[in-house]
């Protein structure tokens, strides 16, 4: 008898993912523990491990489908020698049960360069097309990006795990022949599967559109893209906290001139222990001591709308922007540690981002979140809080600005380099009065660094 894979619940209320790789096809033969598919689930890349060994009888997915928590994605076919299981209906309910946590454990083994893989006869480094390619989700996704096919790549990690470098050297013609990496790719899924349109890829639950849109081909030529991962959560989330958050933006900004003469002073040290001292990790550290002192901004509003819920911890998000969207890694207790332990913190979660190497849990639990624009460019902008935070602190470029100082009857111009600020937060947990008060005591700590930000 047939037994199958379903897709487990990965909890913290997501429901759904997206399909990015498919690692194993029909009548191949994997062990318990193997990975066989790569999902992505809002922010975080995940590989799916085969709950049972035996030959695969069907994959029900492709790139690119959307799927929901119970939906089929594989089907092993009963032989004998597979399991030597006769009750596949019970085994599914007892597998559904303890795949999410195995699922977490196998994605940070596989990023640590511990997974396991099928044990191969014969074959060396250089797999043969058949069973899952030892490779971290990023490897993936670079090998996706250069069109090269992993089965077709010699992996020089441990155990013959794929590495970067590895499928960098094969795009640039250092292994695998063009004529075999050419016919993998077009066996794959990805060349088989046209993407799902838009009616296939929303979600059941999407409620109706509160308008309908005109035909806006009659115009002009129009391409149809569906929102995916990253940018389909983003969309999801913003439209939440928009509508269910009454938002309020206080604008200020601060002279954080001598604060730029202490980021120089103390950036080589920084840098020595592995981290970079920016701005934002100077800002982090100020709007730590203020949401220690005003705690209402550091708080959430209960499900009852009744009890407001003051965080005596301080994890703020940071938003860092990466090729597959906005993510927001969160530092913990930042009001903890000091100025060099968040830079070197900081440092390596944003590469992490960037390399799509982030675990969901490095997502999870922030209280305040900030935000910068600054290194791209802009001089001012208002951010959204993120459900079920109650603000977030904005930040835009550093600019050298005229200031007029001195008695008004005998002024003196000078230039000083000012940091816009924008405070967005939660008008049923807080007023402008005491926003207000929290963006004066942050704009005083990032004006007086050498008082607050000791122990670089």
């Amino acid at each position: 008898m047939s037994r199958k894979m379903r897709f487990t619940d990965p909890g913290e209320g997501i429901h759904e993912a997206e399909v990015v790789e498919v690692m194993v096809d029909t009548g191949d033969t994997v062990e318990e523990g193997d990975s066989v598919l790569a999902v992505e689930t809002d922010k975080a890349t995940t590989e799916l491990p085969a709950p049972y060994g035996g030959r695969v009888a069907d994959v029900a997915v492709a790139v690119g489908d959307r799927i929901r928590v119970d939906d089929l994605l594989l089907t092993f076919a009963g032989d004998a020698d597979a399991d030597g299981d006769a009750a596949p209906d019970r085994a599914d309910d007892h597998h559904r049960a303890s795949d999410a946590a195995r699922d977490d454990k196998d994605a940070e083994a596989a990023d640590s360069g511990d997974a396991s893989t099928a044990q191969e006869t014969g074959a060396g480094p250089k797999r043969g097309g058949k069973g899952p390619v030892p490779a971290a989700p990023s490897t993936r996704r670079l090998a996706r990006e250069l069109g090269v096919a992993l089965q077709t790549v010699h992996g020089s990690g441990p155990g013959g795990r794929v590495l970067d470098s590895d499928v960098r050297a094969a795009a640039e013609g250092g292994d695998g022949s063009p004529e075999e990496s050419a016919t993998a790719r077009d066996a794959a899924p990805e060349a088989e599967t046209p993407p799902p349109t838009e009616a296939e890829a929303a979600p059941a639950h999407r409620p109706a559109p509160a308008y309908e849109p005109p035909d806006f081909s009659r115009w002009g030529e129009v391409e149809r893209v569906p929102l995916r991962s990253v940018r389909r959560a983003t969309a999801r989330e913003m439209a939440r906290a928009w509508a269910e958050i009454p938002h309020v933006m206080h604008h200020d900004h601060a002279d954080v001139t001598s604060l730029e003469q202490f980021r120089r002073d103390h950036a080589d040290a920084v840098e020595a222990a592995g981290g970079k001292l920016t701005l934002t990790v100077l800002v982090l550290k100020a709007a730590a001591g203020a949401l220690r002192a005003m705690p209402r901004f550091n708080a959430s509003l209960d499900a009852d709308g009744e009890t407001i819920v003051l965080k005596r911890y301080c994890h703020i998000g940071v938003a860092v922007a990466t090729e597959q969207g906005l993510l927001v890694p969160v530092l913990r207790d930042v009001d903890r540690k000091s100025v060099r332990e968040v830079a070197v913190e900081l440092t390596a979660l944003s590469r992490r981002a960037r390399d799509g190497e982030l675990a969901r849990e490095e997502m999870q639990g922030g209280s305040f979140t900030v935000t910068n624009v600054g290194g791209i460019g802009g001089r001012l902008f208002t951010p959204i809080i993120r459900h079920p935070e109650a603000a977030i602190l904005g930040l835009a470029r550093a600019e050298l600005t005229p200031v007029a100082g001195g008695d008004p009857d005998a002024p003196e111009l000078g230039a000083r380099l000012l940091l816009p600020l924008c405070l967005a937060f939660d008008h049923r947990l807080n007023d402008g009065a005491g926003a207000a008060q929290f963006v004066n005591r942050l704009r005083e700590s990032l004006q007086d660094p050498e008082s607050l930000l000791l122990g670089v």
